[in-house]
């Protein structure tokens, strides 16, 4: 495989992708901040009401601040419960009650700030009754909720189809499969609208990310949708070895062994890459190293 125009963009998107993601949350909390703040100081000001002009700013401000410092979490939950066509029956109850939770620190940290921010200025600020006032909010931060969940399996899936994403060979409908479906010896690999395959073998290492697993061939990382048991059960035991919870390697890229005062160890592969080795898995490693 050569390198395309797509592959080229995807490598310079990667040093700044963290702070494309950050800039992209920051923005447009900021943004729907300070909408909502013109529109409802424009609001108070139809409505006669003797607010001062700083406090929509405030309100809107301390909404979105305690959204912002929640997208960390969302992100961390979605990709410990992520939605799929086939299981987002069985994940439903967990983005309700994530939902509700989301809500309550939402609501409770906007309330602080408000609270400091009404002090700062020598007033005091009155929430309302909490079970009413609470509801009202709920019914708001849900739609919030869903649409950042929405935004975040939606880039997901963007940058898995840009990146390339794997997949095992289907079984044919009418006759036998080309190759062993227990042990496959390729993965197809979709992106951007085109296909290709990937031999087992050129596989380097594969590392458990969340509800994928990335396979690592010739400096591409190709997400497969599994575990990386459910990939160990499928490769050629004797060609790869898994060296720890989140990492399986080919033993045929691997060039040395660095015992570690801890226990564990780290590998070094053709390619220049390290990775780690834990105890669990380092005597059994340095055996099947020794004897090929």
């Amino acid at each position: 495989m050569t390198d395309s125009s797509s592959d080229a963009a995807y490598r310079r998107f990667l040093p700044w992708r963290r702070t494309f993601e950050v800039g992209f949350w920051a923005a447009l909390m900021l943004i729907n901040a300070a909408g909502n703040s013109i529109t409802t100081l424009m609001d108070v000001r139809r409505a006669g009401l003797t607010f001062a002009s700083w406090e929509p700013a405030v309100w809107e401000g301390s909404s979105a601040v305690l959204m912002l410092a929640l997208v960390p979490a969302l992100v961390l939950f979605t990709r410990r419960f992520p939605l799929h066509w086939d299981t987002w029956r069985r994940q439903l109850p967990w983005y309700v009650l994530a939902s509700l939770l989301f809500s309550v620190v939402h609501v409770a940290g906007m309330v602080a700030l408000r609270v400091l921010a009404y002090r700062w200025q020598g007033g005091n600020y009155d929430f309302g009754p909490w079970g009413r006032e609470f509801l009202y909010e709920y019914l708001k931060d849900v739609r919030s909720f869903t649409g950042m969940v929405v935004g975040i399996e939606v880039y997901r899936f963007l940058l898995r189809r840009w990146q390339g994403e794997a997949s095992l060979l289907d079984v044919p409908d009418e006759g036998p499969p080309v190759e062993p479906v227990e042990r496959p010896e390729r993965f197809l690999v979709r992106k951007l609208g085109r296909e290709f395959l990937v031999a087992a073998a050129d596989i380097e290492w594969l590392q458990a990310a969340g509800n994928y697993v990335n396979l690592r061939v010739r400096g591409h990382d190709y997400p497969l949708r599994s575990t990386i048991a459910g990939v160990e059960a499928k490769l050629d035991p004797q060609r790869f070895a898994r060296i720890h919870r989140s990492y399986m390697v080919n033993l045929d890229h691997v060039v040395s062994i660095e015992p570690l005062e801890s226990g564990d160890a780290r590998l070094y592969l053709k390619n220049g890459t390290n990775l780690p080795c834990s105890r669990r898995y380092r005597s059994e490693l340095r055996d099947r190293v020794g004897n090929d």
